[in-house]
């Protein structure tokens, strides 16, 4: 499974705390976002709910962990996109459950708000149980097949209720899109030019060029 850790500036401190608590479990793990503070440019849970969903339309990630000061922000920007399906986790249980019954592709962390003494073994527990099992197994177990079958549903849903990503890169404000493609560990973990929804290549590119030649022509 291949791990996208996308950290904004509120709680880029705990950056180190969630790359240790991954590690060991077999996992391919990409830090896609801030890793130290007074990183430029500097993201904020606008940028890394874009950043999230990106890497997961694009197919680069299976999986991103995510998060704020409390989870919420995070929580409430990485939803706006078609295809996240992204849960709030505080405990082991919330992690566990979340695996079993909604077999999500994204987790938001409360990263400031009751991260104190021993917040960092509270991580690995509810890594511990994120990553143990088969996603989608379900609990109570007979209730495996609705529970299943409302998550089908819920991916039709969010297709509906969204524009496509493409779409969505072309439409976006500059002041979203362009700390996102800016930033050096974003363009490593998406390399656009590979991506091969053509659609959403497209559109990266062109906004990309457009931030390249802004970038330029503020420099003369």
């Amino acid at each position: 499974m291949r791990v996208a850790v996308v950290s904004e500036t509120s709680a880029v401190d705990k950056n180190p705390y969630i790359l240790g608590a991954l590690d060991g479990r077999g996992l391919d793990v990409v830090n896609a976002g801030m890793a130290e503070r007074g990183e430029e440019p500097e993201l904020q849970y606008v940028h890394t709910g874009l950043i999230s969903a990106l890497l997961l339309e694009s197919g680069r990630v299976d999986l991103v962990i995510g998060g704020c000061g409390t989870g919420q922000g995070f929580l409430n920007a990485v939803m706006q996109y078609p295809g996240v399906f992204c849960g709030h986790l505080l405990t082991g249980l919330d992690a566990w459950l979340f695996s079993r019954i909604n077999a999500g592709n994204c987790v938001s962390l409360a990263l400031n708000q009751g991260f104190g003494w021993a917040g960092d073994v509270n991580l690995r527990l509810m890594f511990d149980q994120l990553f143990s099992g088969a996603m989608g197994s379900g609990y109570p177990a007979h209730r495996s097949e609705p529970q299943a079958a409302s998550r089908d549903r819920l991916r039709v849903i969010s297709r509906v209720t969204h524009r496509p990503m493409a779409e969505i890169v072309a439409a976006l404000p500059d002041e979203v899109v362009r700390p996102v493609l800016d930033h050096p560990a974003v363009r490593a973990a998406l390399s656009i030019e590979t991506i091969e929804d053509v659609a959403l290549r497209e559109a990266l590119m062109a906004r990309a060029g457009a931030t390249m030649a802004s970038a330029g022509a503020g420099a003369g």
